[in-house]
């Protein structure tokens, strides 16, 4: 980058959200820059299961990341599961560093330009956006365009910089032990099962998913400090069936970390700027479909590009189904009868399986 640019979507934030807008925006004939402080392939922590919708729209956008079919849904506690297979076929584990790989390299065909470059600043009139962004190599540079596009994630800094941080609920302070974070390991071993197992205990969750022929990764959601600062050590004691699976298995790579996991937004747009994917707002992972519903907002994000009004009636429209789903399950996590989570799905399998539908559509 080199002096002041012009283009019609500045998009910071160069996950696959980010991308997905670029490529979806690349295809309405817009320019594209795409900017983020991270250089690369990214990784981060997630479940990595791309449950069937959320396969489709990555395939819609020209993309098939290699990967492991998941077949469906089991949710385990003290030896026990409830299974659930999908009925509009499967799914897939796919690495993050795979699918991100993938979604860039079609952004990158669509036509946008990507850049290794942080948010500093930002102002915007009534005919577009200034964004000064810091590149990695240089001094800050102005770059303007008619539309902004805050791809980058929980920690959004387009969401502060734009003034739509939501406050905390007044009147309500929330206990700090109430935050949920989420860990991620990776193992080398082969699969046990095409299911993701979504083992239960007593105050926290692990997420096993198959991602390829030897590697599962494992995702830990529970409170600050659930994992104790040893992940191996705390599957063994917390989750004795999965630590039993992979004992003897060596690590694949790093724990990687994310959280607090819950973030709210006043609204999704302000002025020519607009939120998408978890900038946006973000309840929890537990039902894990966040890389479905981030990129559907990025779809809707660039057919209301000239109305925000409309992106926001169909932000809500596209989150709805998780917004309420997770919330519930959630709320129910974190109440005294969490322990009969898995005994209900195993008694009301008809229930269990639809709710599982509604999430993978």
């Amino acid at each position: 980058m080199s002096g002041a640019a012009d283009t019609d979507v500045l998009v910071v934030g160069g996950g696959p959200v980010g991308l997905a807008a670029a490529v979806h925006a690349r295809r309405a004939g817009l320019d594209v820059v795409v900017a983020d402080r991270r250089a690369g392939v990214l990784d981060k922590a997630c479940g990595e299961g791309l449950l069937p919708g959320a396969l489709r729209a990555v395939r819609a956008l020209g993309a098939d990341p290699a990967g492991h079919p998941l077949a469906g849904i089991s949710y385990r506690a003290g030896g026990a599961g409830a299974d659930h297979l999908f009925a509009r076929g499967p799914g897939r584990g796919v690495r993050r560093t795979v699918l991100h790989a993938d979604l860039r390299a079609v952004a990158l065909d669509a036509g946008a330009h990507l850049v290794h470059a942080g948010l500093r600043a930002l102002r915007q009139d009534a005919a577009g956006v200034e964004a000064w962004l810091d590149p990695h190599d240089g001094a800050a540079e102005r770059v303007r365009a008619r539309w902004l596009l805050g791809c980058d994630g929980l920690g959004s800094g387009v969401r502060r910089l734009a003034g739509l941080e939501a406050p905390a609920p007044r009147g309500r302070t929330v206990a700090r032990d109430a935050a949920r974070y989420g860990l991620r390991r990776h193992y080398r071993v082969a699969p046990w099962t095409d299911l993701v197992e979504v083992h239960w205990a007593a105050h926290a969750e692990a997420y096993v998913t198959p991602v390829a022929d030897d590697v599962v990764g494992v995702a830990l959601l529970g409170p600050r400090g659930t994992a104790g600062g040893d992940f191996d050590a705390a599957l063994a004691a917390t989750f004795p069936e999965l630590g039993e699976r992979l004992a003897g298995a060596p690590p694949a790579g790093p724990v990687h970390g994310a959280g607090p996991l819950r973030r709210r937004s006043r609204r999704r747009t302000a002025g020519r700027v607009r939120l998408v994917g978890d900038a946006s707002g973000y309840v929890d992972a537990l039902t894990g479909e966040g890389v479905r519903v981030g990129l559907a907002q990025a779809a809707a994000v660039v057919r209301h590009l000239d109305d925000a009004a409309a992106y926001e009636r169909a932000w809500w429209r596209v989150t709805r189904d998780y917004r309420l789903l997770t919330a519930g399950l959630l709320a129910w996590a974190r109440s005294p009868a969490r322990g009969a989570v898995v005994p209900v799905a195993r008694a009301w399998p008809g229930l269990y399986g639809a709710v599982v539908e509604r999430l993978a559509r």
